[in-house]
Order: C-alpha cells, then sequence, then structure tokens
C-alpha cells in the first residue's frame, strides 16, 4: 500500500519500511505523529512495555506508553518541540496523580 500526503513524499506503509527507519514523523487528519521506534532516554520496547497502558480506540486495544515514561523520553531527546510540550504534560501528571490520590493539594 503506497501512502502520500498532499505535497509530500509518497511511501510504502508496511513493516518493511518501518523496519528501516528508527524516527518517522507522520501528518496526519487527526494531527502530527511521531514514531519511534528507540525513544530517547529508555531502553526501548521492553522498558517502555513494563509501564504501559492499554487504551481501546474503538475496539482495538492499543499498549501506549506512560505518561511518567514519555515525559521521560521527552526529557531525554530535548528537541523544542520536546520541551515546549513539557510543561502540559506535567501539569497533565500533576493532575492525575492529584484525582488518583483524592487530595484537593
Amino acid at each position: 500500500m503506497l501512502a502520500a500526503l498532499d505535497n509530500g513524499l509518497p511511501f510504502a506503509c508496511d513493516a518493511k519500511f518501518f523496519e528501516m527507519m528508527s524516527m518517522a514523523n507522520l501528518v496526519t487528519d487527526a494531527g502530527d505523529v511521531d514514531v519511534a521506534f528507540d525513544p530517547a532516554g529508555t531502553g526501548g520496547y521492553v522498558d517502555l512495555a513494563r509501564n504501559a497502558i492499554t487504551i481501546d480506540l474503538d475496539g482495538v486495544a492499543i499498549p501506549t506508553a506512560s505518561l511518567e515514561d514519555i515525559i521521560r523520553s521527552k526529557t531525554a531527546a530535548n528537541r523544542p518541540k520536546d520541551i515546549a510540550a513539557l510543561p502540559v504534560l506535567l501539569e497533565v501528571l500533576r493532575q492525575l496523580r492529584k484525582r488518583k490520590s483524592g487530595s484537593s493539594v
């Protein structure tokens, strides 16, 4: 299957294509998606799988890195767009921990 974006380059969107990649930056109708096969600051899949959560997407179970691991990776990557995202991610993490603990602090 060939995939192409308006004003983008066509590419074969299959397992063979992704086997050759260490990172893929994709633009989709739902927004930008970075696919990192060896995320910075992590030991890769085995490391991230330990704390992964599962998200149900229309009946499909999608294992997803935990928010803490995403923050760890974005901090280690130190790219401008990752650094820019950290304040929001850290606040979301703070709010989730607050809700989980039942604290009003």
